[in-house]
């Protein structure tokens, strides 16, 4: 299996972006970070817009960077898409005229994707004749992308491209990104500083502080991992992927995923759809006995595999098993002493709330 291979150093005195990262070739990898973790920098830096000495970048057996081998390939060169916050569409072309620019300067031999399918993958048939003045933020981004997909590339980046949209033009492409997720084959390198997006997007998960990967994993285990830098803290939590199981009378939809199921407001899918779920720590409590009398519905056995304490002051994050499923847990420091929570403890997790990523 090939992989994208990163090893940059970018020294700016006051900054310092050090990593040397192996990331999957398939699905969506989020470069996650408060700002000024190096997110951009990084995202650069493999378009090579920034050259890091010493460093390599590659993509399986193509080598854009390896500076032990005086090896760098100029960014217009490198067979990647690049999608900024801000969709910089040729303001004197039609959607039409932008999409066609780039695709017509790419061989027949090393096309990729036609025209028609990407118009109907980003949904903007009706935007074709219109100019960008007349586009709404997101149908400017949707426009955007498919001008970086009809570019033929192996690697798509994306730096922030929601954010500089409101709620309600996030939601309206949000849908399409998720489609470029499960349609496409090249994968996607996607820099945000959302929570939200990275748990509902992505399948691989870097967490950048201060310069430095803290952690990089498949997105359910490293979301859930109890031992990350306070500055992931505030939004502790994991991602379940389930599948919808039942629909009953009461208006409810169980979710069955690896270790249990929960129960969330009647939803309008199908069953065997699957959907992705974000429990918060904050919404887990925790119980040496399985409630006998609860308002709370989700009730989940597990075991505890870490106990890390963390901010703010008196508080823990109890780490989980629920069969193959990890689970965290924030409960106050007298309450893990007043159940005398150790690792390998059997456990019941009262589930307060469950967000379906939609």
């Amino acid at each position: 299996m090939t992989h994208i291979r990163a090893t940059v150093c970018i020294d700016r005195g006051a900054f310092r972006l050090d990593v040397d990262l192996e990331l999957p070739d398939r699905g969506v990898t989020a470069l996650f970070g408060h700002s000024g973790s190096g997110k951009t920098t990084l995202l650069r830096a493999i378009a090579g817009l920034e050259r890091a000495p010493n460093g390599y970048i590659g993509l399986g057996d193509v080598v854009w960077q390896d500076d032990a081998r005086d090896i760098f390939v100029p960014t217009y060169r490198r067979s990647l898409g690049y999608v900024f916050q801000e969709a910089s569409l040729f303001e004197h072309l039609d959607v039409h005229g932008n999409l066609n620019f780039g695709h017509k300067r790419i061989p027949d031999s090393e096309r990729r994707f036609k025209p028609p399918d990407v118009v109907e993958l980003l949904g903007i048939g009706d935007l074709l004749k219109r100019r960008p003045a007349g586009l709404s933020g997101g149908e400017r981004q949707r426009v955007a992308i498919a001008r970086a997909l009809l570019t033929a590339p192996r690697l798509l980046l994306m730096d922030e491209p929601l954010a500089a949209l409101d709620l309600k033009r996030k939601q309206e492409i949000l849908p399409y990104l998720e489609r470029l997720h499960d349609e496409l084959s090249i994968p996607i390198i996607y820099v945000s500083h959302s929570p939200d997006e990275v748990a509902r997007l992505a399948d691989h998960l870097v967490l950048l502080d201060a310069g430095k990967a803290v952690a990089s994993g498949p997105l359910t285990e490293t979301l859930a991992r109890a031992d990350l830098p306070q500055a992931f803290a505030d939004d502790a939590g994991v991602v379940l992927e389930t599948v919808v199981g039942a629909h009953d009378d009461d208006h409810l939809t169980r979710l069955d995923f690896a270790g249990g199921s929960v129960y969330v407001a009647m939803r309008p899918e199908a069953i065997g759809r699957r959907l992705r779920c974000r429990v918060h720590a904050r919404d887990v409590s925790l119980a040496l006995e399985k409630p006998a009398a609860t308002s709370i519905l989700n009730l989940l056995p597990g075991v505890v595999t870490d106990i890390v304490s963390t901010d703010p002051a008196g508080h823990v994050l109890v780490q989980l098993r629920l069969g193959k499923t990890p689970l965290l847990a924030r409960i106050t420091e007298r309450s893990r002493k007043t159940l005398d929570l150790e690792k390998g403890q059997q456990v019941w997790a009262q589930v307060k709330s469950v967000a379906l990523l939609d």
